[in-house]
């Protein structure tokens, strides 16, 4: 199947907004370098990216799927409901996430390199958790 086919216009749309997980995004790099008709395609995506746009395209734009910062900094504490811990997980590791892949990689990051405050932090949600559940 030619390069062109095998992605469509929102797979392109999102590559431009560096939207796609990482092996996605290089099966597109490697087909742009050797389809000249796909870069055409990719030219008028990115030119025509403001008409037209789907309900969809503004979703994912606006990361209205992605978990808050604060969420990803609450899964790193075990302080999520089992719910939207099984969704953030789920967005990062499945859906392959770029941005929140990133944030999770930045709080593990800076949780790493204070240890004594991330630990207190955890016992404080831990000890609470119960407390703070609406009924």
């Amino acid at each position: 199947m030619p390069s062109a086919a095998r992605f469509s216009d929102d797979d392109l749309s999102a590559y431009l907004r560096e939207q796609l997980p990482v092996g996605r995004s290089s099966e597109i790099e490697q087909a742009l370098r050797d389809d000249a008709a796909l870069r055409r395609r990719l030219a008028a995506v990115a030119s025509g990216a403001e008409e037209g746009r789907s309900v969809g395209a503004i979703w994912r734009e606006a990361r209205l799927s992605c978990p808050t910062r604060d969420e990803l900094g609450a899964l790193l504490l075990g302080a999520l409901d089992p719910e939207v811990e099984r969704y953030a997980l789920f967005h990062v590791r499945e859906v392959g996430c770029r941005v929140c892949a990133a944030n999770l990689a930045d709080l593990e990051e800076a949780a790493s390199k204070s240890p004594e405050i991330a630990q207190r932090r955890r016992r404080v949600f831990q000890t609470s958790a119960g407390r703070l559940k609406a009924e």
